[in-house]
This record gives C-alpha cells, sequence and structure tokens, in this order.
C-alpha cells in the first residue's frame, strides 16, 4: 500500500489530539477531586502558587496540571502577568455542578472504565457479560453526576410538560415508579417537583439504592427499594420512568412487559434514552462516538451479563427501542423531546 502524506498526517495529527485527551482525562477528574477548579473559579485569576495555597497542594504539581489545562482549551492563561482563570463557560462546563452542562461527572467514572480494560478483554474472547456491580464504585457516582445536570435542567421544565396529562396527575397526586434509578437523581428531583406525588425507585444494584437512602433527608414521599425491573412488586402505578436505563437491561422486553402490567389503565411510561438514529451513519459524530465507547466498555456488557441479554447498545435509535416496547404491551409509543444528548419516548397501553 502506498500512504497518502496528506492523509497520514490528518489522521496522525487526530491521533496526539486523542492521545492527549485521553492523558488529560484523569486530570480533569483530579482536578475536580482536588478542588483545583472550584478553587480557580472561586478565587481566579491566581498564579499556580496562589491555587496550591487555597486548595492545600503543592505548587509543583499544581503549575504542571494548570499548564496541561491551558494546552486543553479548559483554563485561560494571562501571559501578562501569569495567572490563570477560567471564563464563564469553561466555569460552567468544569466547576459548577449545579450548571446544566456541568461535564466533570463524566471524567469521573472514566477510571472504572480503564480499570476495567483486563476484564472487558476477557469479555471481548468469551462473549460473557460484565456485571454493573462488578466495576469500581467511581462508576457509579460518575453516572450520577454526568447525567444529575441535564435531568435538573430539562426533566421538570421540558420532559415531563411534553408528555400527555402527566403533569396534571403528578400536581394531584400520583403513585410513580422510577425504574432503575440508580443513586436516585431523576426520583428525588420529580419527588421535590411534586410533593403531592408518591415516588418509589428501584433499582437491582444494592449500593446504589444504599446511596439513594443516604439522601432522602427527610422527604417524606419517596423511598427506595432493591428489585429487578421484570419483577418489582407494586400495580397501579399512575407514571412510570425509565432513565438511560432500558439499554442496559438483559430482557428489555420483559421489563418493559412488566412495567405494563403494574401501570394503572390510563398509565403513562416514560422512556428517557441517549440520542441515536437508527443507523450507524446517523451516529458518526462526536456525540455518537462517546456513547459507542461507553456501550462498548458498559452498556453492552451489563446486558450480556443478564438473562436473555438483548444487548441493545446505547445507541439503539427510536425505531428498536419503540419496537421493544411495543412488544411489551404498549400500543402507542411516540418520540415528545429530542436534546443533544437524550430522547424521550412516552409509551401507553
Amino acid at each position: 500500500m502506498t500512504l497518502d502524506t496528506q492523509r497520514l498526517n490528518a489522521l496522525l495529527g487526530t491521533m496526539v489530539v486523542e492521545l492527549g485527551a485521553a492523558a488529560n482525562g484523569v486530570l480533569v477528574s483530579l482536578g475536580d477531586r482536588l478542588g483545583l477548579w472550584r478553587a480557580l473559579h472561586r478565587h481566579g485569576p491566581l498564579t499556580s502558587a496562589a491555587l496550591a495555597r487555597a486548595t492545600g497542594t503543592q505548587e509543583r504539581y499544581v503549575r504542571e496540571w494548570l499548564s496541561a489545562q491551558a494546552a486543553s482549551g479548559f483554563v485561560t492563561w494571562e501571559a501578562a502577568d501569569g495567572t490563570f482563570r477560567l471564563t464563564a463557560e469553561q466555569a460552567a462546563v468544569l466547576a459548577d455542578e449545579d450548571s446544566p452542562v456541568f461535564m466533570g461527572g463524566g471524567f469521573s467514572g472514566l477510571g472504572a472504565v480503564y480499570a476495567g480494560e483486563d476484564r472487558l478483554a476477557a469479555a471481548f474472547r468469551s462473549g460473557e457479560g460484565i456485571g454493573w456491580g462488578e466495576h469500581c464504585a467511581c462508576l457509579f457516582c460518575g453516572t450520577e453526576r454526568f447525567f444529575r445536570p441535564g435531568y435538573r435542567a430539562h426533566l421538570v421544565a421540558e420532559w415531563l410538560p411534553s408528555l400527555a396529562g402527566v403533569v396534571a396527575k403528578l400536581e394531584a397526586g400520583a403513585r410513580v415508579v422510577d425504574v432503575g434509578c440508580g443513586h436516585g437523581a431523576s426520583t428525588l428531583i420529580m419527588a421535590d417537583a411534586f410533593p403531592r406525588s408518591a415516588f418509589v425507585g428501584i433499582d437491582f444494584h444494592a449500593p446504589s439504592i444504599d446511596h439513594a437512602r443516604s439522601h432522602l433527608e427527610g422527604r417524606r414521599n419517596v423511598r427506595f427499594e432493591v428489585a429487578r425491573a421484570q419483577d418489582f412488586a407494586g400495580h397501579g402505578f399512575d407514571f412510570a420512568t425509565l432513565f438511560d436505563a432500558l439499554h442496559d437491561m438483559g430482557d428489555p422486553a420483559g421489563a418493559a412487559r412488566h412495567i405494563r402490567d403494574s401501570l394503572a389503565p390510563d398509565g403513562t411510561l416514560m422512556v428517557v434514552e441517549p440520542a441515536a438514529g437508527d443507523s450507524l451513519a446517523e451516529n458518526l459524530g462526536p456525540v455518537g462516538r462517546a456513547f459507542y465507547a461507553y456501550s462498548t466498555s458498559l452498556c453492552v456488557p451489563a446486558s450480556l451479563s443478564q438473562e436473555v441479554g438483548a444487548a441493545l447498545g446505547a445507541q439503539a435509535g427510536e425505531a428498536r427501542l419503540a419496537a421493544v416496547l411495543r412488544e411489551g404491551g404498549f400500543s402507542h409509543v411516540r418520540r415528545t423531546v429530542t436534546t443533544p444528548f437524550n430522547m424521550v419516548l412516552e409509551a401507553r397501553p
């Protein structure tokens, strides 16, 4: 084969960017862990020495960390006085956990992906799955912190109002089950917004439920239980939710069927899933790349570790998800909202 120098150089340039991003990912997470982002946002512009003093860290390490972030475009360096600062945009993405565009959680969960490389290699050879609970604990906190800003920004303001009649039920007082709730961020957001309704969050991962219970903080309209999507207890629910969970399930059709059976005759299921088209060609972009990567390491292995092992993947697409829901007994399925990262499906019996 004859190499095309122009295309080779372009590819090498891309790979250098990718290598730098992969190496810097742990430093982004470290900055979050040590409070470097928050201190720079709160007190900046700062020199490396001033940031080290503010965070109880050592200047030489901080100087190198700041240099890496400046080279990445994540902090702004002022050559005139040697200080570093965060622009409003950089702070919103990296320092402000209440920001709807905060991305720190995504980086804090990356450690689990890299730590699981040997296990994933073995799964590639054997075809066996990797259970969700087999990963490092940082994955569960990172997952919550990655999705929570979007839920806070969109769930009550946009997603729930897009569903026919659901908000009125929640305001009057409804029974709600949040299936695959993880650490409970989605459940607690809804419970706070609709105090007349009663919420139960369920998840098969007991440590996640323990974490969710630790954040109840006196709330009387919500509880958390360890249970599976395909056989949790309870009937007559007015509303059910699945947040970024259906594609991880081994038997998503079975889960949909049980949810359908647990709903009242006029009940509604809301399914929030990663944004995706129905073909690979539609998903060949930055968002699709991120979701395919996480799906390879986490979502497909999690599904394959369970009974049936449907392995939908994080980029299943609306058509396949709708087919699963119809197989589970839902006659009416429609997409109600699309964001850069999510799609919302409404399913009714």
